[in-house]
């Protein structure tokens, strides 16, 4: 096909997901919008020297209209009015059965911080996708039988964020956004089936940091779906604020989308790893431990209640973030105390005003589903706005808490096997009885850094430096070497993980995303 090519290795049923109508269906957008995609970009990093020069982020003037005026999205399809429990996933054949059968309301399936975006995975994640739209998907695996019960979850699906490639498909020599490609993909196949089966083709749409990115994403929705002969809003997304700028433009996102969007969702993990990423080089802005920085923490708090404001006052649904616990087999303590903290945490959220909420195991569903069938007995709670309003300090303070060599340790730990796992191909992973996502490990990595330029002093007494950092790296190594075995040479790629964290955290500026080189080590293997 003229201008397109491959470069990865056949993938088994691929060739009924890569056609050429639908290849040409990713040139098409591709040719479209990519300029402006990387015009996007280049935004970004523009904002960042302007916010490193001392200048503070702020509610953008020239929207002020949008955000005072009297407007409301759309509308809502049916099967999104109820959405008080999603769960959320890879795209792996075992993991979508499950969850669209774990009686959650809706399944998002992650190609973003879940999935290690190798060829086959993308790949294998669009036939699984394609085979669960079309309900012929089943499963054989070990002795046990898979297949879809009669009543299943909604089906939301996450494309990557516009900042990762897809270096396997290339349109006229360059590489395709991997975003237009995980979406172009699913819609294509998959849009006039979800259509007909009384669903629709909806979207989590990840990590915008500005509401020109949402008017991209919405002029992409619009050709789409004139392509395949779909009536203007067809498609419906959900967008998670989980970048700092984003909050400050919730509003505009919601405006900029109005035809195709339904909520937005407080994605509170790369919420974090954005304030860093922004505020990294402000020594007021320095965040205590990892562990230390939770939902009642005043700048998450004022976050949470001004996505929950933001989107009731549109007719959106709010939905609430994900309590990365999960289960823990063999001791009852502290599966009892996992069970608790998710409880609790539902439970604010559903106080606060969300319409639903987030959990990463099927195990969770029902804990969850007790919390919001308590608190909210209505398919939502959109007539609830949380009273005021909220200013750039509250959302901008960093809340008190210790800094410890203990945190540091951890940070470093999660950091290694979270990136050797991505590097074997696995995305969500679950360390230290918590499931670790891309999300998760950028916090890690993205607050080493912060703490080492900032020159942190932690409770003992030791001052963060790239000694001590390389030093704990070292450490951890050890201890995954212990704890893996023989794995830890053969296939368990520890020594590179390392390698690609202390180039991280040591940089002079820090990386935007983990996620680039790791994918580039992907293409160097």
């Amino acid at each position: 096909m003229t201008g397109i090519t491959l470069h990865g290795a056949p993938v088994p049923g691929g060739e009924t997901i890569l056609t050429d109508a639908a290849l040409a269906f990713i040139a098409h957008l591709h040719r479209m919008f990519d300029p402006t995609r990387q015009s996007l970009l280049r935004a970004r990093d523009d904002r960042k020297r302007w916010w490193q020069a001392g200048n503070s982020l702020d509610f953008a003037p020239e929207t002020s209209s949008v955000r005072d005026g009297h407007w409301q999205i759309s509308g809502t399809p049916a099967d999104l009015l109820d959405r008080r429990v999603e769960i959320t996933g890879p795209c792996d054949r075992k993991m979508v059965i499950n969850a669209l059968n774990s009686g959650a309301k809706c399944f998002m399936a992650c190609m973003e911080d879940a999935t290690s975006p190798t060829w086959h995975n993308i790949i294998d994640g669009q036939i699984n996708l394609r085979d669960a739209v079309h309900r012929t998907i089943n499963l054989e695996d070990k002795g046990k039988s898979y297949k879809l019960n009669d009543i299943i979850a909604t089906l939301i699906f996450r494309p990557r964020g516009w900042h990762l490639p897809e270096t396997h498909i290339r349109v006229d020599g360059e590489e395709v956004s991997g975003a237009i490609v995980d979406f172009a993909l699913y819609f294509f196949h998959n849009a006039r089936r979800l259509v007909e089966n009384g669903s629709g083709p909806y979207f989590y749409l990840p990590k915008m940091e500005h509401y020109l990115e949402a008017r991209l994403w919405n002029n992409i929705f619009v050709t789409a779906q004139s392509i395949l002969g779909l009536p203007l809003g067809t498609i419906k997304s959900t967008v998670l604020i989980e970048t700092l700028p984003g909050a400050f433009m919730a509003d505009e996102i919601l405006y900029e989308l109005r035809d195709h969007i339904v909520a937005l969702n407080c994605g509170r993990w790369d919420y974090i790893f954005s304030y860093i990423k922004c505020l990294g080089h402000d020594a007021n802005s320095v965040l205590p431990d990892r562990s230390a920085v939770t939902m009642a923490s005043p700048f998450m708090a004022h976050y949470a209640a001004h996505v929950v404001r933001t989107c009731h006052r549109r007719n959106a649904h709010a939905m609430g973030g994900m309590s990365a616990f999960i289960p823990v087999k063999d001791d009852e303590a502290k599966n009892s105390a996992a069970f608790a903290a998710v409880k609790a945490d539902k439970e604010r959220e559903a106080t606060l005003g969300h319409d639903g909420t987030w959990v990463a195991h099927p195990g969770l569903v029902g804990v969850a589903m007790e919390v919001f069938d308590r608190l909210m007995p209505g398919a939502s709670q959109r007539e609830k706005i949380p009273a005021g309003t909220v200013s750039a300090a509250e959302l901008l303070a960093a809340p008190e808490g210790p800094k410890t060599r203990a945190g540091l340790a951890m940070n470093i730990n999660v950091a290694i096997g979270y990136i050797a796992a991505w590097l074997r191909g696995q995305g969500a992973v679950p360390l230290h009885n918590m499931m670790e996502d891309a999300a998760t490990a950028e916090i890690s990595r993205t607050q080493l850094w912060q703490w080492r330029t900032q020159g942190v002093t932690l409770d003992s007494g030791e001052t963060v430096t790239a000694a001590l950092i390389n030093a704990e790296i070292q450490a951890q190594l050890a201890v995954w070497k212990d704890a893996v075995g023989d794995n830890f040479f053969a296939t368990g790629r520890y020594a590179e993980a390392a390698t690609i964290l202390s180039d991280l955290v040591l940089a002079k500026t820090l990386p935007d995303f983990l996620t680039t080189p790791c994918y580039r080590q992907f293409m160097a293997a």
